[in-house]
């Protein structure tokens, strides 16, 4: 199970990267304006999603104790994300602010797991 677990873990690791990594290459692009939601980026929410969830479900069975609260926190900054960006994935240009907020909110995901204990 613990291998199976670390798995996940390190395919969840690669939706964050694969989510902020569009995010990030598609900053020069945002300063003029011309900023997208990349396939890489709906391709790693998803993979945040199921990892995730799988995680929790395996955390769960293998007897570990499981933060609600932060999961809850966590899944619902992923379904701003997922629906932003899944919503706006055909758009040649998407707004600053709604893309920045995409890299707001993925970043703040991240410092809520490594930080919140």
């Amino acid at each position: 199970m613990d291998v199976l677990i670390h798995l996940l873990v390190g395919l969840h690791i690669i939706g964050i990267a694969a989510l902020l990594g569009g995010f990030l290459t598609q900053m020069k692009a945002m300063g003029r304006g011309t900023a997208r939601f990349v396939p890489g980026m709906l391709h790693g929410a998803f993979t945040m999603l199921v990892t995730g969830v799988a995680l929790v479900g395996l955390n769960e069975a293998d007897g570990h104790h499981v933060n609600t609260v932060k999961i809850g926190v966590k899944l619902a900054l992923l379904i701003v994300i997922l629906s932003l960006v899944y919503v706006q994935r055909d758009e040649e240009k998407v707004d600053k602010r709604v893309f920045g907020l995409v890299g707001l909110l993925t970043t703040a995901n991240i410092f809520i797991a490594v930080l919140w204990t």
